[in-house]
């Protein structure tokens, strides 16, 4: 198996005469065969700064290693696949920083791909990232078809799920519990003494976490014996639009409504433009507040009150777990709650 790596073809050496092979960067690198071997089937093993040698003279000579032949010597593909829920706004894009940043660090390479929060398209593109045989799997949901299940339970590779703490998980755990994250988003508005307060969430199932915050609203208002104000969406995905769309209901269904808190950042964004459009007060007529802590709200002068969570952080320790367990190891905690913080800005 070893001439599957030393014969690896790319281009031809500087004086035209021979292909590139191995021991070409090997010599260049200042280090032996074995080591470049080593390097790219388990680079993980291999010290930062010999890796780093080794990546440079292959940079140097053009030379791209045959990770298919490689990956079968190895039974490694240097893969971490990552699906997320949605590409469609930006609140899972720290999260794939953070496990890009962590996987690359350790010579892995991230395979993306989104289920558009569908548990069916989940299944799909579970099935055809498997069959490429990642070495472990990160997923922004926790919610999977018993099929999707079954099919992660037997790829016999690390998996995290992050952004939920799921009762059953499937291996090892990420994240934060959304209903708590949504009690504590309503009770934090009721302290800032807003009474009559609303909740706008996704109408799908396709958003069980949005529903999950749902449901922390409703507890919250159940728990200090006020009404409770539901707006309900009619798309899937969480949009500028649909948050626009969502306050002009609010004012037509609930106008007694003084605050309003939206399921994700996007939709209170979307919501906190139409409230300037028509001239209504924010704070002071109605107080808006969001989830997630994008960065692009605060450039786009929103200032936002919203529910931070550390997503980079999220991405980072579920990178870190995957490649702990890929090298044979034991994380220190199979299931990590990264909690969540108010944040308090001029919105409400």
């Amino acid at each position: 198996m070893r001439a599957l790596w030393s014969d690896m073809v790319n281009a031809k050496t500087p004086d035209g005469d021979r292909r590139l092979r191995m021991d070409d960067v090997a010599e260049l690198a200042g280090v032996s065969q074995m080591t470049v071997s080593r390097a790219l089937r388990t680079p993980e093993k291999v010290a930062p700064e010999t890796r780093a040698r080794i990546e440079a003279a292959m940079a140097q000579l053009d030379y791209v290693p045959d990770l298919v032949a490689g990956s079968l010597a190895a039974r490694r593909s240097g893969l971490i696949a990552a699906v997320v829920s949605t590409f469609e706004n930006a609140i899972f894009a720290p999260t794939i920083a953070g496990l890009t940043e962590a996987a690359e660090a350790a010579g892995f390479t991230i395979l993306l791909g989104s289920s558009g929060y569908s548990e069916t398209d989940e299944e799909r593109l579970l099935r055809a990232i498997l069959g490429r045989r990642p070495d472990g799997v990160m997923l922004t949901d926790a919610f999977h078809t018993p099929r999707a299940r079954r099919l992660l339970a037997a790829a016999g590779v690390p998996i995290v799920e992050t952004w939920d703490l799921p009762a059953e998980p499937v291996d090892m755990v990420v994240g934060f519990s959304n209903v708590d994250a949504g009690r504590a988003m309503t009770l934090a508005l009721h302290g800032f003494g807003y009474r009559r307060i609303a909740f706008v969430a996704p109408s799908s199932e396709r958003d069980r976490r949005g529903l999950k915050r749902l449901d922390g609203y409703r507890r919250a208002m159940d728990d200090l014996g006020a009404p409770r104000r539901e707006i309900r969406l009619h798309g899937p995905v969480a949009t500028l639009e649909e948050g626009a769309a969502a306050l002009v209901a609010l004012l037509d269904q609930h106008p007694e409504a003084d605050a309003v808190a939206c399921s994700v950042d996007t939709l209170a964004a979307g919501a906190l433009f139409e409230a300037r459009r028509r001239g209504i007060d924010v704070p002071g007529r109605l107080g808006i507040a969001g989830f997630g802590d994008f960065a692009l709200a605060q450039p786009a002068g929103l200032d936002m009150t919203t529910m931070r969570i550390a997503g980079r952080n999220i991405g980072a320790e579920a990178g870190a777990m995957l490649v702990k367990r890929i090298a044979g190891e034991t994380p220190e905690q199979a299931v990590f709650d990264i909690g969540y913080e108010v944040v308090r800005r001029s919105s409400a």
